[in-house]
């Protein structure tokens, strides 16, 4: 497994190896043990998340707030997303900064996204599953967001506005401002 830094602090990519041959493929999307050697880190992954989306599906950005925040470890099982993260640590010297990546079932990259990040993703494809590990319980009294098209962000999401499927509850996220005051 390969580390591969991005510009915010403790965010990163991990590119599994990946074995090839005649029947078709396979990689290890997670093993503690070469996580904790690669990364440094020692996380404890308590819940497996996954979703099914179709193209234009946007989802996002989502995090969670306090004791319940959530390191993530997201991944593509099954075609392309472009994936954003937010770093919203104010105590962070990449605090307010995103970056994106394309995630999908060909080149197997895991992002890594750290507590205190906004997330979300759209579907390139014209399908994707979606998985993700998460160091922390759900709760929906902690669920906290940032509406996709913040002006302070500018994010760049690789589709045209026109082609998102946005939910109701996503397009009522607060600006960025909100969201972290």
């Amino acid at each position: 497994m390969e580390k591969i830094t991005t510009p915010l602090k403790d965010c990163f990519i991990l590119k599994p190896r990946v074995f090839k041959d005649s029947r078709g493929s396979f990689c290890e999307t997670f093993n503690a043990r070469t996580f904790g050697e690669t990364t440094g880190i020692d996380v404890d992954f308590v819940q497996d998340n996954q979703s099914f989306s179709s193209y234009g599906v946007l989802r996002g950005l989502h995090f969670q707030k306090g004791e319940m925040a959530q390191a993530k470890l997201v991944r593509v099982v099954k075609g392309r997303v472009y994936d954003v993260v937010v770093d919203i640590r104010k105590d962070s010297p990449t605090f307010g900064k995103s970056y994106g990546v394309e995630l999908n079932d060909e080149n197997n990259l895991q992002l890594f996204v750290p507590r205190g990040f906004a997330h979300g993703f759209v579907v390139l494809s014209p399908e994707a599953v979606f998985s993700y590990k998460c160091d922390n319980y759900y709760s929906s009294e902690s669920e906290g967001g940032i509406i996709y098209n913040d002006a302070t962000l500018a994010l760049d999401w690789h589709l045209p506005e026109k082609d998102f499927i946005i939910s109701d509850k996503d397009l009522q996220l607060p600006g960025f401002e909100e969201a972290i005051s």
